[in-house]
């Protein structure tokens, strides 16, 4: 491996050159929130959060000095840390807005010390302020965790000026024992279109899962949302055809779906909610890249060639 290093006096570091070389770190998304004692709110999108201590349990996260929400923080309590979930991107583009009042359209609750709570989050931490450091242009605000949710959402990441979302990566998978006895390839079924077919899927499925776990969403809920984008005012019984699930699986999804605002129903026929539009598209965006990902090292020629293979067995 070779490593490139790049050597400077403080004085001679490109600010710019040093931000993307920092950039490199990924992190969590937060929303940092507290009340003054004279009642007024703030909220701000952050990255600088981490954990500091177990015993006793305290997290940090940092502030520039020159901010205006920073004096409000020095005189808070209390303040809570909102760790956003990977579909909480809106979120963290509004609080990172300038605005007179942030919170005017944003649903939440008071928690400790008056500061604001959201829904939806991966995680929250409710602290007392702990401590204040100094760190160069930055405060360093220490809080003892008082109290905290786990909601084990996955949660929105950044990396390089951009949002991300966490994958498993292919070497975390459990390894297939390829032992003689359990080798499919050694019988029939190694030889056999249809069986090979099915551990295809199974393979390609078992890695696309969890990118849509990070959306929140099941395979089925997912595949739903997918034909409704393009084929808008289905019945459930026209659905099931293109979902490939079972109907009780399908009925269950639609229902979920509805209940969180994503599908719409009409008679006996669905749609996609405003809502549900921008998680149909998020979920092809997914799709698209893990199809990307998938065959990537394919030649345009085989790609071409499997998808003529593919379509005339369904038309036979």
């Amino acid at each position: 491996m070779t490593l490139t290093m790049t050597e400077a006096r403080p004085a001679d570091i490109d600010p710019k050159a040093f931000r993307r070389a920092l950039g490199n770190f990924a992190t969590g998304v937060t929303i940092i929130t507290a009340r003054a004692p004279d009642g007024t709110q703030v909220g701000v999108t952050a990255s600088s959060f981490n954990s500091l201590s177990m015993d006793p349990p305290l997290i940090l996260w940092s502030s520039m000095k020159d901010a205006k929400s920073c004096a409000i923080f020095e005189s808070a309590s209390h303040f809570a840390v909102n760790i956003l979930a990977s579909d909480q991107i809106e979120m963290s583009n509004h609080f990172a807005r300038r605005q007179e009042d942030k919170f005017a359209s944003v649903d939440y609750h008071e928690g400790l010390g008056g500061a604001p709570v959201f829904d939806g989050c991966a995680g929250r931490f409710q602290c007392e302020t702990y401590d204040k450091l100094d760190g160069g242009d930055h405060w360093i605000f220490v809080g003892r965790v008082v109290k905290f949710d786990d909601f084990g959402r996955a949660p929105l990441c950044f990396h390089q000026g951009s949002y991300a979302m966490v994958f498993n990566h292919p070497e975390a998978f459990p390894k297939t024992d390829k032992s003689p006895q359990a080798d499919p390839d050694r019988g029939r079924m190694g030889k056999h279109s249809f069986f090979l077919m099915l551990r295809a899927v199974r393979a390609y499925q078992e890695r696309y899962r969890p990118k849509l776990e990070t959306l929140g969403l099941s395979v089925i809920e997912a595949r739903v949302l997918l034909v409704l984008k393009d084929l808008a005012g289905q019945s459930a019984d026209e659905l099931v055809v293109h979902l490939h699930a079972p109907v009780t699986e399908a009925h269950a999804a639609l229902v979920n779906l509805e209940d969180r605002g994503l599908v719409a129903v009409t008679g006996d026929t669905y749609d996609l909610t405003e809502p549900g539009h921008a998680k149909a598209d998020q979920c092809w965006n997914v799709a698209e890249a893990h199809a990307d990902e998938a065959f990537d090292g394919f030649s345009r020629d085989e790609i071409d060639t499997f998808t003529k293979v593919l379509r005339r067995l369904i038309d036979q």
